[in-house]
């Protein structure tokens, strides 16, 4: 379980490095990507999370689930509860530690980006339209289609025909990339209890310059959400043998 542990903390560091390090460099002050919008950031994400997979496949985690949600739902649909503690531990402190290394990597940009909600923004995630039935539903659905589709991605009867061995995690990149650009306007598409709640945490805890509030009061819909969401999700998949 340790070495799973591993894999799981590693992936999800690699994930927020490069998916918050994406979102820096479109959102901060003096960046080479600054304005380089949505598009851009999509595509970093998906392929942060190609990435993460790699990473924690390599490090010791099969599952390289990098997300409390997917490691519920998969554990809803087997029956097997017994990684959901230690695995939501190791994917947070990765998240913590992934997001400390991007406010470290644009160090200098902090000060020159007056705007606390920009900031912020790097960090973790926050609604188009602060409403909190729609933001939650929002959430809920962005990660039933991620858990819902990896499990289709990676059930028996898609594995009788291919995918070919190594290429799960391009498609999972590509599916976070296709939920990013249909579902992520509303909400940001935290679709990820470790990659908003962590980052928040680092985000309260760093010296960061110029910083704001962390906005708490928005920080359970991330949460919450995509729990909901991949149990559902889990649920489904138990029902109908994927």
């Amino acid at each position: 379980m340790l070495a799973k542990c591993f894999g799981e903390f590693m992936g999800t560091l690699i994930l927020i490095l490069l998916g918050d390090g994406v979102v820096a460099g479109v959102l901060l002050k003096r960046s080479k990507a600054e304005g380089a919008g949505w598009m851009v950031i999509t595509t970093g994400w998906a392929l942060a999370v190609m990435a993460g997979v790699f990473v924690a496949i390599a490090c010791g985690s099969s599952d390289a689930h990098l997300n409390p949600a997917v490691t519920l739902g998969f554990a809803v649909s087997s029956g097997q509860f017994e990684k959901l503690a230690p695995y939501i531990v190791a994917q947070m402190a990765g998240a913590f530690v992934g997001a400390t290394l991007v406010w470290l990597q644009y160090l200098p940009h902090w000060k020159e980006t007056p705007d606390q909600g920009l900031k912020l923004a790097v960090f973790c995630t926050g609604p188009a339209i602060r409403n909190f039935a729609a933001n939650l539903i929002s959430e809920i659905i962005g990660t039933f289609v991620l858990v819902f589709v990896v499990g289709a991605i990676f059930s028996k009867a898609v594995a009788a025909g291919g995918p070919a061995a190594g290429l799960g995690p391009y498609l999972v990149g590509a599916l976070v990339w296709g939920i990013g650009l249909s579902l992520g306007g509303t909400t940001g598409y935290a679709i990820n209890p470790a990659r908003d709640l962590g980052p928040r945490l680092a985000h309260a805890a760093l010296p960061i310059a110029g910083k704001g509030g962390a906005d708490w009061g928005y920080a359970v819909i991330p949460v919450i959400g995509p729990l909901i969401g991949g149990g559902l999700a889990g649920a489904l998949l138990r029902v109908i043998g994927v």
